[in-house]
């Protein structure tokens, strides 16, 4: 049987608890993982920027996109000083309206 993670949603609901809504947001998620958390979120924003330095979990997490999340969720491997090392050289580097952090400090 496969364990289920947070099958209360009290994950889902603190993160919404603090963030609100997510209508039109340009989020940036720093250690996403295999995407567990995007999933339950991006269906709300404008788009999400999911980065993760394991080439793992961002093989997995592509590999699990839903077809909706598509065009809205890109994910990058590579640690959150080297996205800003490539977004600092961008001719117009995306912005975010707010950066989701779970289980990466």
């Amino acid at each position: 049987m496969p364990i289920r993670l947070d099958p209360e949603e009290s994950e889902t609901t603190a993160l919404f608890d603090l963030v609100g809504d997510l209508a039109g947001q340009h989020v940036l998620e720093i250690g996403c993982g295999d995407g567990r958390l995007t999933w339950r979120y991006a269906d709300q924003a404008a788009s999400v920027i999911a980065l993760d330095p394991n080439p793992d979990d961002i093989t997995l997490a592509i590999k699990n996109r839903p077809l909706r999340l598509q065009g809205r969720v890109e994910f990058k491997l590579g640690t959150i000083h080297e996205l800003a090392a490539s977004l600092a050289s961008a001719v117009q580097p995306p912005g975010f309206d707010m950066a989701i952090l779970s289980w990466s400090l």
